[in-house]
């Protein structure tokens, strides 16, 4: 499984690279499983930072609205029934809410995989031996422009040093991610995806397994 591979000075190289089939050629029978893993990574990252107060925590209604009986109105203790307005919230979110998804390791690689190999199927993927840059943005928005890379653009390094974070942080539409800690959202949201040649080493000696 060959795909395009350029110089690090983004020329085009006569010789394309081999992706791993443990990692990239795996058959994908169904997406329930990349869909559980995409999920749980927005869910893993949702803040439960909405609270609403209840009943008895919102200000004033101590006193009955009018008396119990004699009016032809239904009966009411207090102004902060959550029936009426300006009143509690019934069964609100407190702010304890749990919304973290688990799935087990073995999941996780296998669902990176089978969204790596659909990526591959789609020549979503390039291979750069190299993404050196001086620091400057102007430089690596350059190489990209040679690589052709999408507007939505995922670089996968073997390690983010500070020029590569410094001169690739401010470009719309780019992401740079480390291969320990590439996920199936960053993969399934890419419209391409560059890896460095390390990179693929990293992939290969985490994913190339069974397990």
């Amino acid at each position: 499984m060959a795909v395009a591979t350029y110089t690090k000075s983004g020329a085009k190289s006569a010789t394309p690279a081999k992706l791993d089939k443990a990692v990239f050629g795996v058959e994908v029978k169904g997406h329930q499983l990349i869909k559980d893993a995409y999920l749980a990574y927005l869910a893993n990252g949702r803040t439960n930072n909405a609270v609403a107060k209840k009943r008895g925590e919102v200000r004033g209604g101590g006193r009955k609205p009018w008396r119990q009986k004699g009016t032809g109105n239904a009966r009411f203790g207090s102004s902060r029934n959550p029936i009426w307005r300006g009143g509690g919230v019934a069964f609100g979110p407190t702010g304890n809410e749990n919304y973290t998804r688990k799935l087990n390791i073995s999941a996780k690689r296998q669902a990176l995989r089978q969204v790596l190999s659909l990526a591959s199927k789609e020549n979503r993927i390039s291979v750069i031996d190299s993404f050196t840059t001086d620091g400057k943005t102007k430089s690596a928005q350059s190489l990209l422009a040679k690589i052709n890379s999408g507007n939505n653009t995922l670089l996968v390094v073997a390690n983010q040093e500070d020029n590569l974070v410094r001169s690739t942080r401010n470009i719309s539409g780019l992401k740079t991610v480390a291969a320990n800690y590439l996920n199936v959202y960053d993969v399934a949201n890419a419209d391409s995806i560059i890896f460095e040649k390390a990179a693929l080493e990293t992939l290969s000696s985490w994913l190339g397994g069974t397990k």
